[in-house]
Formats: C-alpha cells, sequence, structure tokens
C-alpha cells in the first residue's frame, strides 16, 4: 500500500520538522563541500587521498562518476523533506537520522581526507555505513512491504540505500589503503589475499541486505565498484584480483536479481 494511502500516516509535528530540516541542511552539506574544497584548494582531492597507497586494492577513476546519480537520489530525499505534502512515515522516522549521521559523515569525510586524516576517514566511512545498513536491515520486512511505487520506496529507501551500497565497497578499499600506506597491512596472508577478502565480504554484504530487503539499489552499486575494481586491477596487470572482483560482481548481478525479482531456477 502506498505510504500516500497509509490510514497511520499524520502531518508532521514540530520535533519531525526539526529532523526534516536537519536532513535537508546535513544532505545540502554533503553535497556542495567537494566542491567547496576544490574551489578553495584545501588540501588534497578525494582522488588524490585515495591514489597515495591503493596498491592493494583500487577502483578505477571512472567508476567514482556514481557518485553523480547517488548525489542526484540524496537531493530528492532532501527536498521531500520540506515538501507541506509530505506526511510521516514509518520510513521517514526509521530513516531520519541515522541518515542525518550518515550525510555528515560523507562530508566530513571529505574534509578529513583533504587534511590526510587517515583514522578519521576510517571511521567516518564505517560510520556513515553503519547507521544506515541499521534500518536497512531492522525495517526490512516494511520496506518488503512497500509497493512498487511507493513514494518512500524511490524518495527515501533507494537513495540511502544506494549511499549504502557504494559505501560497501568505499570502505574496506579505504581501509585497505590506509593500511597500505602506513606499513600496516598483516603479514598473514599476500596483498591480495587481503584484497580478495574485501571483494569476498562486499559481495556476500550485498547478496545479504538484498535477500533481507529485496532493493536493488543496495547491491547495484556494489557490483559497479567491483567491475570498477576488475578495471583498475587488469590495468596494474593483477589477473587473479581483476578476475576475483569480476566474478564477484557478477555474482551481486545475478543473486541480486533473482532475489529481488523472486526468479527460481527450473527443476
Amino acid at each position: 500500500m502506498s505510504s500516500t494511502t497509509h490510514p497511520t500516516l499524520v502531518p508532521a509535528d514540530q520535533p519531525q520538522q526539526t529532523r526534516r530540516l536537519a536532513v535537508f541542511a546535513c544532505a545540502l552539506f554533503a553535497v556542495v563541500i567537494g566542491q567547496l574544497q576544490q574551489l578553495a584548494n584545501l588540501g588534497q582531492t578525494p582522488a588524490e587521498f585515495a591514489a597515495d597507497s591503493d596498491a592493494t586494492l583500487k577502483v578505477v577513476g571512472w567508476a567514482f562518476a556514481i557518485w553523480g546519480p547517488i548525489y542526484l537520489g540524496l537531493i530528492v530525499y532532501a527536498v521531500r523533506q520540506l515538501l507541506p505534502k509530505t506526511h510521516e512515515s514509518e520510513m521517514l522516522r526509521a530513516f531520519g537520522w541515522p541518515s542525518v549521521l550518515a550525510l555528515l559523515g560523507i562530508g566530513w569525510w571529505i574534509l578529513a581526507a583533504a587534511w590526510d586524516a587517515e583514522v578519521a576517514t576510517i571511521v567516518l566511512i564505517f560510520g556513515s555505513l553503519s547507521v544506515l545498513l541499521i534500518p536497512l536491515l531492522r525495517k526490512a520486512s516494511a520496506i518488503r512491504a512497500l509497493s512498487k511505487g511507493d513514494r518512500d520506496r524511490w524518495m527515501t529507501v533507494y537513495p540511502l540505500a544506494a549511499l549504502a551500497g557504494w559505501l560497501t565497497v568505499a570502505a574496506p578499499v579505504n581501509l585497505l589503503t590506509v593500511a597500505t600506506g602506513n606499513g600496516d597491512l598483516p603479514p598473514a596472508l599476500p596483498p591480495t589475499a587481503w584484497a580478495l577478502i574485501a571483494v569476498v565480504l562486499a559481495a556476500g554484504m550485498g547478496l545479504l541486505v538484498t535477500w533481507r530487503t529485496r532493493v536493488l539499489a543496495y547491491p547495484a552499486p556494489i557490483a559497479w565498484g567491483l567491475i570498477g575494481v576488475f578495471a583498475a586491477e587488469q590495468e596494474k596487470g593483477n589477473a587473479v584480483l581483476a578476475f576475483g572482483a569480476l566474478a564477484a560482481a557478477l555474482v551481486v548481478l545475478g543473486g541480486s536479481l533473482a532475489i529481488a525479482l523472486g526468479l527460481r531456477p527450473r527443476t
């Protein structure tokens, strides 16, 4: 049933309006801070930060173009908060304050990367991912119950799930980049093995969350990021990691489509 006709929906009261304004302000901050950082020439760019020590696990540059659609989705999510006809719903309440934390986190990540605050980048990116995964998993049954045309599905769940999906790839890449640069990568396994573990974990998380929510907006950025790993590692000549990432991307794509669309193998 569409959230616009749900009998329990009521206009937002003052605390809810405060939450909505916070979502809008933090989304605006997250979207524009990168441009402001570059215009002010404040420290290094995110690309320069990522390229500093990406010998263990690298994502090709063009893959980061996904931030365009992600930012667009976040803008839609944020603007909807201010529309007077947007009534309160379970999804808006569940994702409201967690999204504030996530939006602040990805915005502050830009500044932490600019200042080369490596530990801060790890905390911020994993923290942003965690606060989005919690409501996605806690409200999985309610998300599955949303109709295909429900505005909460398209304007709340999808934008935030897409952000969480990309962070699922970006977070381990960030961790391995910092660990490699500081010489902290555990010697128990070779670097390629650590990278493959990160790839498998990202793919597994993609399938798990899709199984719970049936939302394709989450695994799609994961598959995209893994294809970006394939392209980058192939250029570096690391065939094992490149084709491992490609295989993981195909598993995520095929598995998530089968889960979300309810496909079953023929017997």
